[in-house]
């Protein structure tokens, strides 16, 4: 039985190490704080228990000697228990406590560092904590100390003399005693100063001012905890090393209603772009277990998703079969450059794949192709385009159902969150139907007009399902894949400011 402390870092989950995220993954209980990235309890396994201990200024807040109790608990009676905190648990994260808790109750424990955010926090917003010539050194400080102490064990005099950075955890609210400090300790007025609110989170925001007018600026900018305040000359750098906010999706929020399990790359992607990302799959994707017909018998084989690549890849598998299933000789055709990559990840560099990504263009480029037998392997619902009209051209055509789509219901936190993005994503005819009926249809979504989500749709039979619903959307990707759905989504940021 061990106890594992674990830093979880500022936020972005980027940043979380790959050794979090492997103790995350075989937890039988997490203890969590409040400020954790967002996916940071994804990976927990089904059976694991998690338990919220988080704290908050002037806010409900379990008592460290609670969470001290918890982990004691659960460090005796369970395998495997992660305590999850922000950035590292050795920098003021009261580690070292729950360490001295655990030694005392004879439990074996280990310290799995993080990233910390009074490193991480000025760094994205364009602030090194040192710089040649301009810092050599940096000192980590909190402006929140134990407020059981009789006095301050800061000596603000010395550190107003410190040649370096300071960087102050926890200070927003003792701004104005800490700036009176520094300057009364003889530091310039002038010199550069920095805050950066939710540091690495989506809702970043940073401010540079003066020693001196600091902390009315907080003030005036509304600046709330969490925020690391960074004194000293390379404040005055984020001029013109800020990057963060500079991304073009930064400070928008987009809903992402594809499934689940295909939603991540989406996500990673707009994350990756500046984007509060919100995850509210409103279908889930079942591969439908089956037989697999004599691939080689067919002259012709279709795909027109990268679900229908997996799906029928599971029951290849599942048949002890795989891509030399196919004949040399039968043309592969995929709807969609995603459908494509789907095929050559698995071996099949597809014949046919037409411009745009839709059944009719795919029709139109099998003109006067000679077709005996084909095969399309697709979801139990859709359009017959395709194979209607290699019927008509007198082709033997099998539809192969091997997956479908159901739908996920969305709670009313869920339904809430989405109305309030700045944009919706629909990847999907059926996430269209799917996220109407969640939200009580295409009347209850819309409301007013002017505040909604700008609707953002991968290509042309997703917005005619749109349309279909009366829901116009206001941008459709040119690539109908999930590149060409983000590179709309930055167009559509720019467009609207």
């Amino acid at each position: 039985m061990t106890v594992y402390l674990v830093g979880a870092g500022p936020g972005d989950p980027g940043l979380m190490t790959a050794r979090s995220l492997e103790l995350i993954a075989s937890a039988d209980v997490i203890i969590y704080d409040r400020l954790i990235p967002v996916t940071a309890l994804d990976g927990a396994r089904a059976g694991a228990k998690l338990i919220y201990a988080g704290k908050e200024g002037h806010g409900p807040s379990m008592p460290q000697s609670e969470i001290d109790r918890l982990i004691v608990e659960h460090g005796r009676a369970a395998g495997s228990v992660v305590r999850l905190k922000g950035g590292d648990p050795f920098v003021f994260g009261r580690g070292g406590e729950e360490a001295e808790a655990l030694v005392a109750a004879g439990i074996s424990f280990e310290v799995v560092p993080g990233v910390s955010s009074g490193v991480a926090a000025p760094a994205y917003a364009g602030i090194p904590v040192t710089h040649r010539g301009a810092s050599s050194s940096v000192a980590f400080v909190t402006g929140h100390e134990d407020p059981a102490k009789p006095e301050s064990s800061l000596d603000w005099a010395a550190l107003a003399a410190f040649p370096g950075t300071l960087v102050v955890f926890m200070g927003v609210k003792q701004l104005p005693s800490i700036t009176a400090y520094l300057i009364e300790g003889g530091r310039s007025p002038d010199e550069p100063a920095a805050l950066v609110q939710q540091g690495t989170f989506p809702g970043q925001r940073a401010v540079v001012a003066s020693l001196a007018t600091v902390a009315q600026v907080a003030v005036d900018e509304q600046i709330k905890a969490p925020t690391i305040a960074i004194f000293g000359p390379v404040a005055a750098l984020r001029e013109r090393l800020a990057w963060f906010e500079s991304r073009p999706l930064h400070g928008k929020t987009v809903a992402v209603t594809r499934a689940r399990a295909q939603a991540s790359k989406l996500a990673v992607q707009l994350r990756a772009l500046g984007a509060e990302v919100i995850e509210t799959p409103v279908i889930r994707t079942q591969t439908i277990v089956g037989p697999v017909p004599d691939l080689s018998s067919f002259d012709l084989i279709c795909f027109t998703s990268p679900n229908g690549v997996e799906a029928l890849f599971e029951r290849l598998d599942a048949a002890g079969l795989d891509s030399r299933a196919f004949s040399p000789t039968t043309r592969v055709a995929a709807i969609g450059p995603g459908t494509s990559r789907a095929l050559e990840r698995r071996g099949i560099r597809c014949d046919l794949m037409p411009e745009r990504a839709v059944a009719e263009s795919l029709v139109e480029q099998l003109q006067g192709l000679s077709v005996e037998r084909a095969l399309v392997a697709r979801a139990m619902e859709a359009r017959d385009v395709l194979p209607d009209a290699l019927r008509e051209r007198g082709a033997e055509v099998e539809v192969l159902a091997v997956y479908e789509t159901v739908i996920e219901r969305l709670s009313a936190d869920q339904v809430s969150a989405v109305k309030g993005a700045d944009f919706i994503t629909f990847t999907s005819a059926s996430t269209v139907r799917n996220l109407l009926e969640s939200v009580g249809g295409a009347d209850a979504w819309t409301g007013d007009g002017e505040n909604r989500p700008a609707v953002v749709s991968i290509g042309p039979v997703t917005s005619d399902e749109l349309r279909a619903h009366g829901l116009a959307p206001d941008f459709e990707a040119l690539e109908h894949d999930i590149d060409g759905l983000v590179a709309a989504l930055v167009s559509a940021a720019s467009s609207l400011g």
